[in-house]
């Protein structure tokens, strides 16, 4: 029999804790971040990176009609032929959000890579009749030679929650000209769900209720491709995330890629995964298995990114994830710029980083320090071209200029409104007359500390 005192008790301290924290942002709010601030939080996961060197090609025998299976039928994995095997070893990942990594492990040793990376400067004269993700421009591009905009922890969006990284829900972000869904996958008794840190401090719910308004969403727009990051924070085997994206219905629109890794030019224009029907590209950031679930790509083999939960304005481009990536490899790989300003709150011994809300006009918009354009501009230079996804917080704050920030990489125009209105499409929050009083509360009792 559960022990009922104990589980009101845990509750209770991380609503205490959540009060807190909501406490402390209010009474901080005007405070800037400092250059030199660091976060001191640090995660350990064990999971291998894959190798950088070997490429897999995959023979499957997955059928493009995109047929829907009925709710509760048998689904039937795809028969997959493994031509060469990889000998990746394990490492195990420590990575501290003061933009520093190390990995011990072996890792193999990559060999060169003479691929020649596209950009997105060069613009194929429209053929399609409707756009592609916007855009007849689009339709001809590879998937890999386009700028989008990704939604940090799309799933965390209620309001007046700290932990929440965005206002509007999935629906909201994809109608806004969200292309990138990003989440912390956790167990939560014995199912999967998308949970802030923990679940008891944030849970958004299982992932197949979520990914199900994906699916809605893709049916409703058939000239659309979304990307789906799944960040697998408990080390859950990949057959797990396929049962909820089966449930969702999400499969049907799984894309399956030819090789293992893909390489920049490897990729398909939009308009051919359109025209198959494979028009959702799903990303596990740990713990992938290709030969066992196709379509559930590992991230890091193919998809690098640059230091995440950042606390000072800097936004470096270089590679933080994986480490010890060679520029030559890294060349050759997408990319992704996390843009997402945070906030270190202390409670007591406690050190939490928590989206820097009041920095947000200079955080998302198209130029000025610290800015998102600041940054695609500082990846360009860098990198000679830019980033394939551009990480952000609260992406309705700053009137769209997420949005411009990516057409311009893009060579587009945006001319388009931005965005849901709120009350459209937010969770409800607690009454603004008790969080006010609690954070009142909170404020004089931190004064005590």
């Amino acid at each position: 029999m559960p022990n009922c005192s104990t589980h009101s008790s845990s509750s209770a301290m991380h609503l205490t804790l959540r009060v807190l924290i909501y406490g402390v942002l209010l009474a901080t709010a005007q405070a800037r971040p400092k250059d030199s601030d660091t976060g001191t939080v640090v995660v350990t996961l064990s999971a291998p990176f894959s190798s950088k060197s070997v490429v897999i090609t995959l023979e499957s025998s997955v059928s493009d009609e995109g047929e829907i299976i009925p709710s509760g039928a048998t689904y039937f994995s795809p028969t997959t032929t493994i031509t060469l095997e990889t000998t990746a070893s394990a490492g195990t990942l420590t990575e501290a959000f003061n933009q520093s990594s190390t990995i011990s492990g072996s890792t193999p040793k990559s060999s060169a890579i003479t691929t020649t990376p596209t950009t997105s400067s060069a613009t194929p004269t429209p053929t399609s009749k409707s756009p592609c993700n916007g855009y007849l421009e689009f339709c001809e591009r590879q998937y890999s030679n386009i700028t989008e905009v990704c939604a940090h922890n799309s799933p965390f969006n209620i309001r007046g929650d700290p932990f929440s990284n965005q206002e509007l829900n999935v629906t909201a972000q994809l109608n806004d000209g969200i292309r990138m869904l990003q989440g912390q996958v956790h167990l939560s008794d014995g199912t999967l769900h998308y949970c802030h840190t923990k679940c008891e401090l944030i849970d958004a719910g299982p992932i197949s209720d979520y990914l199900s308004n994906v699916t809605k969403w893709l049916k409703a727009n058939p000239n659309e491709v979304v990307t789906i990051l799944m960040g697998n924070s408990d080390n859950q085997p990949p057959k797990s995330f396929q049962e909820q994206i089966q449930k969702a219905g999400l499969e049907q629109f799984a894309y399956t890629p030819p090789k293992i890794p893909m390489g920049l030019n490897d990729w398909p224009t939009l308009q051919s995964m359109i025209d198959s029907g494979k028009r959702a590209v799903i990303y596990l950031d740990y713990g992938a298995d290709q030969k066992s679930v196709p379509y559930l790509l590992d991230q890091f083999s193919q998809l690098w990114e640059t230091p995440f939960s950042p606390t000072n304005r800097s936004f470096p481009c270089d590679v933080h994830r994986p480490p010890g990536l060679e520029d030559e490899h890294a060349a050759n790989r997408m990319y992704m710029a996390n843009h997402n300003l945070n906030v270190e709150v202390k409670v007591d011994k406690l050190d939490v980083l928590l989206p820097a809300i009041v920095e947000l006009s200079w955080t998302n918009g198209a130029d000025g320090s610290g800015s998102l354009g600041e940054m695609q501009n500082t990846c360009l230079a860098r990198w000679n071209r830019a980033p394939s996804f551009l990480l952000v917080d609260y992406y309705n704050k700053g009137d769209g200029s997420v949005f411009r920030v990516a057409a311009d990489a893009n060579r587009v125009a945006y001319n388009k409104k931005c965005c849901t209105s709120v009350s459209a499409g937010m969770k409800p929050s607690a009454p603004r007359g008790v969080m006010a009083g609690l954070s009142i509360f909170v404020v004089a009792v931190l004064s005590l500390l």
